[in-house]
């Protein structure tokens, strides 16, 4: 069944939503709810919530329904892993392939990073860089892949970056991490334009090895 305007639409709130964690972990989905709130039908909301449940952005159970799925530890490890086996073949495959219009494109895409970056490690409050920063954060680390030739591996990576950005938002709030941020795009950036596809894999893995032991969700787990 080919999907309206208004389908693709509440998808997009949704997925956005469950990314940017403004739903509680484990919280439930009620289809009235979501429908009073988008203004359209529970059918059309309970479509989007099989179709977001297929990507592992929501959990489905019968008698239990829809929730947002919990936060783990082993769930992060997991999504990490597999971000730093994509990023760095799909890096890889982007030095090979991509040529001067990829290595600008990342260079901005790194710039525009860079800066937001600087400027949430310099504010006395980063209340209000969350969505600006993941934005940003998002470009980077697609724009890394961007030139590998495979839509398969970029629409897997997209895929995992969003299930691990819904485990992690809440944890990366605080902006603790920023220094190492900075340090680590631009270490990744200047191997891949380099050209040397070993180091540029093992400054991806350095990057996200932080992650690897789900360490990063401290609070409450």
């Amino acid at each position: 069944m080919e999907n309206t305007a208004q389908d693709i639409d509440i998808y997009d709130a949704l997925h956005h939503m469950l990314i940017a964690n403004q739903l509680e972990h484990g919280a439930k989905l009620k289809a009235e709810h979501l429908r009073a709130r988008f203004g359209c039908s529970a059918s059309a909301v309970r479509e989007a919530l099989f179709r977001l449940s297929t990507a592992g952005l929501v959990t489905f159970q019968e008698q239990r329904g829809f929730r947002v799925p919990e936060r783990s530890k082993k769930v992060v490890a997991e999504l990490t892993h597999m971000r730093v086996l994509l990023e760095g073949e799909g890096t890889v495959l982007s030095i090979r392939n991509g040529g001067v219009a990829w290595e600008a494109r990342l260079t901005a895409a790194h710039h525009q990073l860079s800066h937001i970056e600087k400027r949430i490690h310099d504010a006395h409050e980063t209340a209000g860089f969350e969505g600006i920063w993941f934005n940003a954060e998002r470009e980077f680390h697609e724009t890394l892949i961007a030139a590998c030739g495979s839509d398969t591996l970029k629409a897997l990576h997209a895929n995992i970056y969003s299930r691990f950005r819904q485990q992690l938002m809440v944890a990366d709030r605080t902006f603790g991490f920023i220094s190492n941020n900075i340090e680590d795009h631009r270490n990744i950036i200047e191997a891949a334009l380099s050209g040397d596809e070993a180091l540029t894999r093992k400054k991806i893995h350095d990057h996200l090895a932080r992650h690897l032991t789900g360490e990063t969700l401290k609070d409450g787990l």
